[in-house]
């Protein structure tokens, strides 16, 4: 598409992108910038973007007050717990979809995806009610089982526009040779469904750190609070010590980076190929 673009078209749509990109990383920056530097210079006017003496004693502070280095683990262990499962738990059924057929199959998938199009807030109360009938209140793996039910619908729509574009005959040949659907899924499939199974594994790490409602409706138990909820309340605690706040706030941030480093390779080719191509 680009190619098709005069030299003019192409350098306003690169100034648009630039622009674009400018404003989203000016907010981080002054993050790092405010959180770089001591309490005496924070409320200083004009404010600078760049710190005028660095420190790294607010990450210090942030990291070891207000329990912060629980919720930090307890989101870690609830993020990883849920990227695993919904990942696992998805692939299968999506592959399923994909390549079997069986009676109800487009009314299920179609229920799978009418799920999608219900506001997550509606579900609050349902979910609740569930949760407590199950025992899952007031626990990590309480917390899991829901964001697992919660990104299912998701992460199988997408996996299962990437499995039908996989040659079948790659399987028969398994077949042939002896193989079993599972061992097909497993030794063929999987390996092929890379970039598919990183994005979906993007989304749902992303998603399973950053929740917010659900965490604070069904955890009571202060230490067992995750990372969202934890910075809320650092907040209320450090209200004008905004170098602590912020420090917090980009510790917080540093999974994220990291879950899209070692992602990337992967994630722009898995998004072209899954349910979400044009």
């Amino acid at each position: 598409m680009l190619g098709r673009l005069s030299t003019v078209e192409r350098t306003l749509l690169y100034a648009a992108l630039g622009v674009g990109g400018l404003l989203a990383v000016i907010p981080l920056w002054y993050m790092v910038t405010v959180a770089l530097q001591p309490k005496i210079f924070i409320l200083e006017a004009p404010s600078s973007l760049w710190p005028r003496a660095i420190t790294f004693d607010n990450f210090l502070k942030a990291w070891s007050e207000n329990d912060f280095q629980r919720y930090f683990l307890n989101s870690l262990v609830v993020a990883i717990a849920t990227t695993v499962v919904s990942t696992a738990l998805s692939a299968m059924a999506a592959y399923g979809f994909a390549r079997y057929r069986f009676r109800g199959k487009e009314f299920v998938f179609g229920a799978v995806l009418v799920s999608l199009m219900v506001p997550a807030i509606m579900l609050i109360i349902p979910q609740f009610i569930v949760a407590k009938s199950l025992g899952l209140l007031n626990s990590l793996h309480g917390l899991v089982t829901v964001y697992v039910a919660m990104s299912f619908a998701l992460n199988t729509f997408l996996l299962r526009g990437f499995f039908e574009e996989l040659p079948r005959e790659l399987e028969e040949a398994m077949f042939v040779d002896g193989g079993t659907p599972l061992t097909a899924f497993r030794h063929v499939v999987l390996p092929l469904a890379q970039p598919a199974l990183a994005t979906v594994a993007v989304f749902t790490f992303l998603f399973s750190w950053d929740e917010f409602t659900w965490a604070l409706t069904s955890l009571n138990r202060q230490e067992l609070r995750t990372l969202p909820i934890a910075i809320a309340t650092f907040q209320s605690a450090h209200q004008t010590e905004w170098s602590l706040v912020f420090a917090a706030s980009l510790i917080a941030v540093v999974p994220v980076i990291l879950a899209f480093v070692f992602g990337q390779r992967f994630f722009i080719r898995g998004l072209s190929s899954s349910g979400l191509k044009g």
